[in-house]
C-alpha cells in the first residue's frame, strides 16, 4: 500500500477588502517586498498596496506576460535582497513568482486579481515557451505561504476569466476520481487521500448550483454569496483538489493543445472544459450526462467543440495533432480506467463534434 499525502497553503484569506490583510501577514515574513505584477495590475493596485504596507520596503517588477524560463530569470535578477515575493495578477504572473522562489528562496504571498485558474494555492509553476507551448513544470518545496483573494478586485475583471475558472474547476471531480480508481499518484508523489475526493465533489456541486448566478453577478461587477462560494470553489477547492487528487485526460490534452496555435492562445480553463468532455466520452458516461455537462458549459460560454477553441474549417488535422502530442507528452494520460490510445482520443473528439 502506497503512502497518502496532502498539502495546502498555511493561510487562505478571501473576501471583500481582503487585500488589507497582507499587513498582518508581513511581520511574520519580512520587510523587504518584491511585487511581481503586469503593468495593468500595477496601475490598478500599487498605490493601495503601498498604503497597506506603509512600513515595508516595497518594489514593483513589471511582469512581461508569459511565464518562461527567461522571464523567471529576469524577475529573479530584480529580487535583490527581498524577503517576500508577492505574485499578483493572473496564473502566469503567479507562476513566475513561484519560479523566483524556486530559484532563490524566500516567502511567497499570492494575490490573484482574476479567478481564471487554480494556480494560486499550488506549489507548481507551469513554464511555457515564448510561443505559448508547454515547456516544463517546476515545483516549490512548499505551497505558497499565504493566498489572499480580494473579491472586490476579482469581480472587476472581465467575466470570461471567471468563466474560465469555472471550466478549470469543473474537471477536478472527474480527473480525481480517475486518478484514484487507477492507483495513480497526486502531485506530492503519493496516493490521493479520501479528503481530496471529498473536496472535488463539493467543488463540482458548488459550481453546478451557483456557477451561472455567480457569473451573472460578476458581469454586473458585484460580489454576492454565490460569487464568494464559486471563487472558493475555483481557487481553493479546485487547487487542493488537483494537487492532492491528481489529474487525468482533461489536463493531459493541454499538452496537445499547445501544438495547435489557435488553441494554444485560448484560456486554460476553456481548454480543459473541452478536455473534460472528451474525458467523459472516453469514460463511456451516459450520453444524457455528457449533454448535461456540455450544455452547462455552453450556457457560460465555455468551449464544447474545437471550433469554439478557434479551429477553423476541417478539424481533423487538429484532432490528429492533439491526440499524438498528448499521448507522447502528458504524464497522467493513462490515469483512466478505460484504456486510451491515439485512435480512441480522436474518436472521442469526433463524438463531441457530432453530438446534437
Amino acid at each position: 500500500m502506497k503512502l497518502r499525502a496532502f498539502g495546502a497553503p498555511p493561510r487562505y484569506i478571501q473576501g471583500p477588502g481582503a487585500l488589507a490583510e497582507i499587513a498582518g501577514l508581513l511581520p511574520q515574513m519580512g520587510r523587504r517586498v518584491l511585487v511581481i505584477a503586469d503593468r495593468i495590475v500595477t496601475d490598478l493596485l500599487s498605490a493601495r498596496l503601498r498604503d497597506i504596507l506603509n512600513d515595508a520596503d516595497v518594489t514593483f517588477a513589471e511582469f512581461g506576460g508569459e511565464c518562461t524560463a527567461a522571464e523567471i530569470d529576469r524577475m529573479t535578477a530584480q529580487a535583490g535582497d527581498a524577503d517576500v515575493i508577492i505574485g499578483m495578477g493572473g496564473g502566469k504572473a503567479i507562476d513566475t513568482a513561484k519560479g523566483v522562489i524556486i530559484a532563490r528562496g524566500g516567502k511567497l504571498i499570492v494575490v490573484p486579481t482574476i479567478a481564471s485558474t487554480d494556480a494560486p494555492t499550488s506549489r507548481l509553476a507551469v513554464i511555457y515557451t515564448a510561443g505559448h507551448a508547454h515547456a516544463e513544470v517546476r515545483r516549490m518545496h512548499d505551497n505558497p505561504n499565504a493566498v489572499v483573494v480580494d473579491t472586490d478586485v476579482i469581480v472587476q475583471a472581465p467575466p470570461r476569466f471567471f468563466a474560465a475558472g469555472i471550466g478549470d474547476a469543473l474537471t477536478k471531480k472527474f480527473e480525481g476520481a480517475q486518478c484514484y480508481a487507477t492507483g495513480g499518484l497526486n502531485f506530492y508523489g503519493a496516493r490521493p487521500p479520501e479528503v481530496a475526493l471529498a473536496i472535488t465533489e463539493r467543488c463540482y456541486a458548488i459550481i453546478r448550483e451557483h456557477g451561472e448566478t455567480a457569473l451573472a453577478d460578476v458581469a454586473a461587477k458585484r460580489t454576492s454569496p454565490a460569487v464568494e462560494s464559486v471563487i472558493e470553489a475555483t481557487i481553493l477547492m479546485s487547487g487542493l483538489g488537483f494537487e492532492n487528487g491528481g489529474l487525468s485526460i482533461a489536463h493531459s490534452l493541454t499538452r496537445g493543445f499547445g501544438h495547435v496555435p489557435s488553441i494554444a492562445r485560448q484560456l486554460h480553463g476553456g481548454q480543459v472544459a473541452y478536455g473534460v468532455l472528451v474525458q467523459l466520452v472516453l469514460e463511456e458516461q451516459p450520453t444524457d450526462f455528457i449533454r448535461d455537462v456540455r450544455d452547462f458549459c455552453s450556457r457560460i460560454k465555455l468551449p464544447v467543440r474545437l471550433g469554439d477553441l478557434g479551429v477553423i474549417g476541417d478539424v481533423s488535422p487538429a484532432m490528429e495533432t492533439i491526440a499524438a502530442r498528448s499521448m507522447a507528452e502528458a504524464p497522467f494520460i493513462r490515469q483512466i480506467e478505460k484504456p486510451v490510445d491515439h485512435a480512441r482520443l480522436v474518436a472521442a473528439m469526433r463524438t463531441l463534434e457530432a453530438m446534437n
